[in-house]
């Protein structure tokens, strides 16, 4: 008998002809993830991954899997070769090693995914059923709610487990395209980065600073932040722009109140830049639906309007006590409280318009010198591989 890890995929084994493709994506983020805790072999069986190493790791190995997107379960298994007795045998020593400090229901459940094996799944049920029970006193079986299940798969060889963790779900990283995050430093932005990921967005992300009006602190937290997602997105581009020189224009030429939606208009056009130039296919916003001036239906409008890709909005219905109890899930929340102002709080208006109009904001444009504020901004681009 044999401890090892099995690794069941969710979604990506629905997407045809992409499914190679997929799998792969999230093969090798797993492997990323586990390959300092090590491990000593893989192999694929029947649609399962699994990861043979030594048991006193599973732990470690189970925490980082579990970070993976396009993952269903992660189960601790026990091979055995296909015959009554070693599977019975597998059977008992899984209940005895979790299951005997007091009394429990379970259901046997059985795969057999190798038609030729002399039992028929319902025929294995009922032999490991009552083998159990017959076994443990503290047992009884309960097939619509149990306390745990006994599975069973039949394949080449067989597999026997009890222990399932729950996986993310969603798609492999790369599975659905590339896209850019605009990540503010708050709460926000870093959920809404996840969010997308977990649909198999490859995630890169943009942070706006005002430095000097803005400390160095604020642009460590956003960097700090980047990190931290990267654990469930892999591998991103951090680009750092200044606008110091954006919000000066504004306040000198521009009415105070619309600084916040003309700023935004801006962030868009830097934004189109750098996706044109890397081939990112969309931008990832952490704006929800009313929740501040510049998420009104009008201000969204209007912010769009500058924008060359479409603007992807995951958290737009979303309660906010919903977003912080994600962003303590994913880790995020800590980092994003930290008291550092970034440059929307820094210059957000006293009282900021809620209800642009296109027309009036274009004709205080007329009043910038866009492309030249674009391109100076664009010089002071620092890109960090996190």
């Amino acid at each position: 008998m044999q401890a090892l890890l099995s690794v069941s995929f969710g979604e990506l084994f629905l997407k045809g002809a992409n499914r190679k493709t997929f799998f792969n994506n999230a093969l090798s983020h797993i492997i990323a993830n586990i390959k300092d805790i090590g491990y000593e072999n893989t192999y694929v069986e029947s649609a399962k991954l699994y990861i043979t190493a030594s048991e006193d790791k599973f732990g470690a190995l189970i925490k980082e899997i579990e970070k993976v997107f396009g993952i269903a379960y992660i189960d601790e298994v026990y091979r055995v070769d296909k015959n009554l007795d070693d599977i019975l045998e597998a059977t008992k020593y899984v209940v005895n090693k979790n299951y005997t400090d007091k009394e429990y229901t379970f259901k046997s459940q059985t795969t057999r995914v190798d038609k030729s094996f002399e039992y028929d799944s319902p025929k294995l049920n009922h032999l490991v059923g009552d083998y159990l029970l017959d076994e443990f006193d503290n047992l009884s079986v309960d097939i619509h709610n149990p306390d745990f299940k006994v599975y069973i798969d039949i394949k080449s060889n067989a597999y026997v487990y009890s222990k399932r963790h729950k996986g993310l779900g969603g798609l492999p990283i790369g599975s659905s395209g590339e896209g850019l995050l605009l990540l503010s430093g708050g709460i926000d932005s870093p959920v809404a980065g996840f969010m997308m990921a977990k649909r198999g967005m490859k995630i890169n992300a943009i942070h706006f600073h005002s430095y000097p009006f803005t400390s160095k602190q604020a642009h460590q937290k956003a960097e700090d932040l980047a990190n931290l997602m990267s654990t469930y997105t892999g591998p991103l581009k951090f680009y750092s722009v200044n606008l110091s020189n954006i919000y000066k224009a504004i306040a000198t030429n521009c009415p105070r109140e619309e600084t916040t939606i003309l700023s935004r208009r801006f962030m868009m056009r830097i934004s189109n830049e750098i996706a044109d130039k890397y081939g990112y296919q969309a931008f990832v916003t952490g704006e929800s639906l009313g929740q501040v001036a510049s998420q009104t239906l009008e201000s969204m409008s209007v912010i769009e309007d500058s924008a060359k890709f479409p603007i992807l909005r995951p958290l737009v219905a979303i309660d906010k006590q919903d977003i912080v109890d994600l962003s303590k899930e994913i880790g995020t929340y800590d980092k994003s409280i930290e008291p550092y102002d970034d440059c929307c709080s820094i210059f957000a208006p006293d009282k900021p318009v809620t209800k642009p109009k296109l027309k009036y904001i274009e004709r205080s444009e007329e009043n910038l010198d866009i492309d030249r504020l674009v391109k100076e901004a664009l010089d002071t681009i620092e890109i960090i591989k996190i």
